[in-house]
Formats: structure tokens, sequence, C-alpha cells
């Protein structure tokens, strides 16, 4: 028998356990904010999961059956998923919708953001400077969760998070529909101020540890440094997007 436990608040990520459970929550379109799978699973009902979480582009993590035992104590059968409490959307839907409607696009890229907190006030701080829509990696970012929601103010129920497997591919994408990408890093001497962001532009912000990635770096048509001073050599990602953001916003304002 296949059992699920779902938790009834909005706010709340719905845990789903149990193959059957899992494979039936994708079926009926459920957004996937994560999977995991104990490392070794076999069997035919698990070859099923497999091949339907390929039809629909879906990623696990394979993880040790503990750590399954940690997210549930009922009969998991070595899955357990989360339902995001978001819809997830498509870049490539969004981009065309902006221009139909006469603005100009302001994307927000978020390369390797973790920590939820982060994610949640930099999604905050976008729904309140007119980003269009945040872009994030499918694997390597902060989880949309309870604590993600709350820290956004909400903002996340209300601005697109498009999800994607490949940074680098969505870079592309967006240079080729005529958005410049504007690189937030310190491995340049070019402050934000100088790009010109009334032009359609895509910001790319990356983790306090690791920064941007090299490949995005090397395709973005801006690198953008926010100038410090005193001894503390960088800001939390969150306050840096809002400073870059606010620029974006202090220029459109005066081309009005």
């Amino acid at each position: 028998m296949y059992t699920s436990s779902f938790l009834p608040k909005r706010e709340n990520n719905q845990l789903v356990f149990g193959i059957r459970a899992v494979i039936e929550a994708i079926k009926s379109g459920q957004e996937m904010e994560s999977v995991y799978i104990q490392r070794g699973l076999r069997g035919e009902l698990f070859h099923e999961l497999r091949e339907l979480m390929n039809e629909y582009q879906l990623s696990a993590q394979l993880v040790p059956v503990e750590k399954l035992n940690r997210l549930t104590a009922k009969n998991h059968q070595g899955v357990v998923a989360f339902i995001s409490p978001i819809t997830y959307q498509q870049i490539e839907d969004i981009i065309p919708a902006i221009y139909e409607k006469g603005e100009t696009p302001l994307i927000l890229v978020l390369d390797g953001i973790t920590d939820v907190r982060n994610m949640g006030a930099i999604a905050r701080t976008a729904a309140c400077s007119g980003v269009h829509a945040l872009v994030v990696p499918i694997k390597g970012s902060a989880q949309i969760n309870p604590d993600t929601i709350k820290t956004s103010a909400g903002a996340l129920y209300t601005l697109p998070v498009c999800r994607h497997d490949n940074l680098q591919k969505v870079a592309r994408f967006l240079q080729a529909s005529g958005l410049q990408l504007v690189a937030c890093t310190e491995k340049t001497e070019e402050l934000l101020y100088t790009p010109d962001y009334t032009a359609p532009t895509a910001i790319i912000m990356g983790s306090e540890d690791d920064g941007i990635s090299d490949e995005l770096i090397r395709i973005s048509d801006h690198l953008a440094k926010i100038p410090l001073f005193g001894q503390i050599e960088s800001l939390n990602v969150s306050v840096s997007a809002g400073v870059i953001l606010y620029e974006a916003v202090r220029q459109r304002i005066q081309a009005k």
C-alpha cells in the first residue's frame, strides 16, 4: 500500500512519500521542488518512476536511507519528494510577453544562491524594483520553501520564477532575445554605474563563496563591480542585488 502525507497550508512544502504516491503526484501535474531517492533502489515500480521523471525532465538527489528516515518516519519505500509552493514558469514564454506589453525586460539570474533567506530577500527586492522574472538553476539553488516564502514577504507568489538545467543556454537565449547580460562581479574594474540599464537587461548574481561561473562571465556583455570602502571585502548577496537593481531603477526613471 502506498501512502502520502500532505501539509495543508499553502506556504508549506507538501511532503509526498512512497514510490506510487510520487508517481501519481507527478502525473497530476504537481510541481516538484525536490525529489530524494535512496541510493541503490531497484525494482519495476522504481523504473516506472525514473522513466516518468525523465519524461517530465525532473532531477533527483541520490541519498542514504538515513536522510529519508529523517524526512519522514513513515514507510517511504526509498522515495521522498517535496511539492513546490509555487509554479515554475518558462523564460522562453515570459520574454515575448514582456515585449508584447511594450515593456523593457529586466531579468535577474541567480547562479548558485543556496541560502533560502538570501533567495527570499532577493525575490522581495526584485519584485519591488520591477524585475519581470527570476531565473535559477535546477541544481545548486535554494529551495523555495516556507522560509524562502516568508523572507520574500510573499513576493515569490507573484514574481515569476524560471528553473532551468543550463544557465549558460538560458543566457544565450536572453542575448538572442535582445537582452544584454550584466554580471555583478569583483573580477572587473568597471563599476556598476557604467552599463545602460534602460536597455533590455539580464543581471546575473553569483554566490558569495564562488561568485558567478566562469562560463557566464565569459559570455556576459558587461562586468559590473560595486565599489567597496573600508575593511569589509564583500556585501551580502541580497544587499548587492538591491544595489545594482536600484541603479537600474534610477536610470530607467531618469530616462522617462
